[in-house]
């Protein structure tokens, strides 16, 4: 699999009126064409600011950062950015939002109505957003990040605010949705679950200045089911990383 992205000794340091905090310290690894990575940490271990300089929102205070073998310098097209704020608009219609980033696309309105319906939206192309459950709007905004037909998904805690169950939901949604349009995909969870649910690796970061503590591959097929004693002993081994399991 041939690397989409690189990370080689990034480290990371905010002034403050203390001095320098140091986020992150040394961190290396390698993202496959196609992989799903997920990365997961006490809170406040830098992950969001490791991904932010992923995305090229941000630099690095030493190592360098490349996607398809390029130095990360900006955000790029390749890559959209999913959070758990939301970036829906309150004020568009469910299609409107989808339309909003295909500026030159001849079929617009065909292309929006693909993606809603491929989220499970169809028949909410006219409805607002506070129209829609919060499930809903998980729906929306991850069509909003697949309309434009990015390379990669950074996604930043997307299912967080949910209940469990439209948690669990999401997730499925999420992989079927995968399993026809091939992304390469970089998660940050607090949910030990959530990542060995979804991702091909899972990332342990240490707490702050965090570096990368621990990787376990997920070599099991999708749909996964998270009784299964492989799955749970391989929770067990990723929090006893954090101390939390004996």
């Amino acid at each position: 699999m041939a690397d989409k992205i690189v990370v080689r000794a990034v480290s990371k340091s905010y002034p403050t009126d203390r001095g320098a905090l140091a986020v992150l310290r040394g961190i290396d690894f390698t993202v496959g064409n196609g992989e799903f990575v997920a990365m997961v940490g006490p809170s406040g271990c830098g992950k969001t600011t490791l991904l932010h300089l992923i995305a090229g929102f941000d630099r690095p205070d030493t190592g360098n950062i490349s996607v398809d073998g390029a130095p990360q310098g900006r955000p790029s097209p390749k890559g959209i950015l999913i959070s758990q704020k939301g970036s829906v608009f309150p004020w568009l219609t469910v299609r409107r939002n989808l339309m909003f980033g295909l500026n030159g696309h001849s079929n617009k309105v065909e292309l929006s109505d693909h993606y809603a319906g491929l989220v499970g939206l169809s028949g909410f192309e006219r409805s607002y957003p506070h129209e829609l459950s919060g499930g809903m709007l998980k729906r929306l905004e991850l069509a909003r990040a697949l309309v434009v037909k990015p390379d990669i998904l950074y996604m930043d805690e997307p299912l967080g605010a949910l209940d469990a169950l439209t948690n669990l939901q999401m997730r499925l949604e999420l992989r079927r949705i995968l399993e026809i349009e091939k992304h390469t995909c970089l998660l940050i969870t607090h949910d030990v679950e959530e990542a060995i649910h979804l991702a091909d690796r899972i990332l342990v970061l240490s707490p702050r200045p965090a570096s990368i503590q621990a990787t376990f591959d997920v070599p099991f097929p999708h749909p996964r089911h998270l009784g299964h004693p492989a799955l749970v002993e391989l929770k067990a081994a990723i929090l006893r990383e954090f101390g939390l399991v004996s």
